[in-house]
């Protein structure tokens, strides 16, 4: 095999490299890839050499590729390759992290193209800081009095060099999610990392399995796979991590690649979304009193912590439960912006004392700056929240009290200066990247003014492989029945998708009542992690697998995948983040719900039919289709081509 630094063609550098490139491309689809048994594709062939202008130029391009076009294959060919002639690694940016995982899975597209070409292509995953266990909360949930004892085996498992105080010698990464799929999302979030961790004061980030996958991942050479969430973060920290003294959380790439890339702009907002909460204030605020400070620093300090405390209390009785989701809705009000401006104008007085206290030298500088970039941050996050018109605001409240949760309301302008300024190649892929044949409506949403764009339909005879089906729905009580009679038809070996957490509760529960589904193995999306859950409905021959985020990017071909069913047409959630983008709409059902749901439909359906071998069932529940025939006409136009909406089968 080739190295991971070798181009897999020869070269020199007195050479035109695309010209040898466009060569070895057109020897791989017409040549190497058929003798290896895979299909020749007329639109692979075309969507590939349309890429190449985005690699040559250095330009943003929009890849709308239908399902089936081989669209993976074709980047990842341009990607390695141009990530050896610029030695960057090239970034791939998936939707979440489940995608992550089929991208890179044995008999995954990277492992095919590992065997078929004879190269040893070095791919490294820099997964969400969200995917790994927190030491310090693993200690507090092992402090409790009462606990589970799945905690105490996690705790037994650490690898030996967690609880050593020697320099390290030698180490493996470990801590991901994945390593314990076994555990439902409420244990994990018991001891996951979340956004409330101070790792700058941790004392055992050093021996954290997070820490330590990025000493691995930032010496890629091919392949540096990671969320879009990941990818924006490291945007979004890039300037104050430099600041700090610190790397970026990614290394200079030399192409990025966002796949699923009509995603991107939720994933931008979700980066620059900030979070405060009392304790954590408090907390932070307390360190500072541990030092020799002058009383009145101290005073202004306990006010702050006291009006922090006094604002969460005013926050909560400002905020109203919103059905269908868990985000609370905020009831503006003078009383409310006044509490957040008073907090305002102390953390400014504070920021300004915090300097003086820093020429007394009586609090360690690393402390102290750790603690004017936390202010600094709440400041900010403040002004915007007192703002009111520019952001989308909402409260989240748990056991540990009430979350206040503020995001931009537009991502465009920071999109555009902070990354597509860049002169690198930028790569949108997905099938639904355009609306009505044009992608300005994407390209707007994200900054983007100058670009390149194709679309290639799906190759697949629809027609021929896939029934449609859309029965008259009156009650919950119909769609349990017709969802048993199609998973009696294919033994199982389907897929249910819904669009919130509490339908997918509600159905699991009917599950549990009704002895009539104990026959299917039901898998629950939430019951264990998600690329394990996937492989588990993979393996057993009559496993039902139920979920809420699985409507892009699952990819499994054969009868494993036969039947899938749409619970609910997928209309946006009734919560604060769709509420503003509804009341900035001039006709908020045209131009926001219906663009969305149609969009995930899309995608959705588009579940089932992966191979030109696949055949099966996708049928979609809705008590409103055919009572709005507008609404049936728009469901209409999405549908692959001569694929018919039958209401009985």
């Amino acid at each position: 095999m080739k190295t991971n630094t070798q181009l897999p063609f020869s070269y020199d550098r007195s050479q035109p490299f695309f010209e040898r490139l466009n060569e070895w491309i057109g020897d791989v689809f017409y040549d190497i890839l058929p003798e290896a048994g895979l299909e020749l594709r007329d639109e692979q062939i075309f969507m590939a050499f349309q890429m190449e202008k985005a690699f040559i130029d250095k330009k943003i391009m929009f890849a709308e590729a239908g399902v089936g076009t081989g669209k993976t294959i074709a980047y990842l060919l341009y990607a390695i390759c141009y990530a050896r002639y610029m030695r960057k690694p090239a970034i791939i940016a998936c939707a979440d992290e489940s995608l992550i995982e089929q991208l890179v899975k044995k008999d995954g597209d990277i492992d095919k193209l590992s065997n078929i070409l004879g190269l040893t292509i070095d791919v490294r995953l820099a997964k969400s800081k969200d995917q790994y266990l927190c030491l310090q909360k693993l200690d507090f949930e092992r402090s409790k009095d009462e606990y589970a004892e799945i905690y105490d085996d996690i705790h037994v498992d650490l690898p030996a060099f967690v609880h050593s105080n020697q320099t390290l010698q030698s180490f493996h990464h470990y801590g991901d999610r994945k390593e314990y799929a076994h555990l439902n999302n409420e244990e994990w979030k018991k001891v996951g990392w979340d956004s409330f961790q101070d790792c700058f004061v941790c004392d055992k980030r050093h021996r954290c399995g997070l820490t330590l996958s990025r000493e691995h991942y930032r010496k890629s050479t091919d392949l540096l796979i990671c969320s879009h969430d990941f990818y924006m973060e490291h945007v979004w920290t890039y300037d104050s991590r430099i600041r700090e003294g610190q790397l970026p959380l990614l290394p200079e790439p030399s192409t990025v690649i966002f796949d699923e890339g009509h995603l991107l702009e939720v994933a931008a907002q979700k980066a620059l979304t900030y979070k405060m909460r009392h304790d954590i204030i408090e907390e932070l605020l307390t360190r500072l009193l541990e030092n020799d400070v002058r009383e009145e620093f101290a005073v202004l300090v306990d006010e702050l912590i006291s009006q922090s405390f006094h604002f969460s209390y005013v926050l909560r009785d400002h905020s109203k439960k919103v059905e269908g989701s868990d985000r609370k809705e905020i009831s503006f009000s003078k009383e409310l912006l006044g509490e957040a401006t008073r907090m305002i104008e102390l953390i400014a007085k504070l920021e300004d004392e915090i300097v003086f206290e820093s020429e007394m030298y009586t609090i360690d500088a690393y402390q102290l700056k750790i603690v004017e970039e936390h202010l600094d941050m709440i400041h900010h996050a403040l002004k915007i929240f007192v703002s009111v018109e520019n952001v989308i605001s909402w409260v989240e409240e748990g056991e540990l009290g009430v979350t206040l949760v503020i995001m931009p309301r537009l991502v465009e302008e920071v999109l555009k200066e902070k990354v597509f300024l860049k002169k690198l190649p930028f790569l949108f892929t997905s099938a639904t990247l355009s609306t009505n044949g044009s992608f300005d409506y994407l390209a707007s949403s994200i900054g983007v003014n100058d670009y390149l764009s194709f679309s290639v339909e799906s190759p697949f005879e629809y027609s021929e492989q896939m029934e449609l089906f859309a029965p008259v729905i009156q009650s919950v009580k119909d769609k349990v029945y017709y969802a048993k009679t199609l998973l009696e038809e294919t033994d199982g070996k389907a897929l249910l998708l819904f669009r919130s957490e509490e339908e997918l509760q509600q159905f699991k529960q009917l599950t549990i009542e009704d002895r009539d589904f104990s026959k299917w193995d039901l898998l629950f999306e939430g019951d264990q992690e998600i690329s394990q859950l996937i492989s588990n409905f993979q393996q057993e021959t009559n496993s039902v697998l139920c979920a809420l985020s699985l409507w892009e990017g699952l990819d499994i071909p054969g009868e494993s995948l036969s039947n899938v069913i749409i619970w609910s047409l997928p209309f946006p959630p009734n919560d604060p983040v769709f509420s503003a983008k509804r009341n900035a709409a001039l006709d908020s059902f045209k131009e926001v719900d219906i663009p969305y749901m149609l969009l995930r439909l899309r995608q959705g359906l588009g579940r089932l039919i992966r191979t030109h071998q696949d055949k099966g069932i996708a049928t979609i529940f809705d008590e409103q289709l055919y009572e709005d025939h507008n609404l049936l006409a728009l469901v209409k136009e999405i549908l692959p081509e001569s694929v018919k909406l039958q209401t009985k089968r």
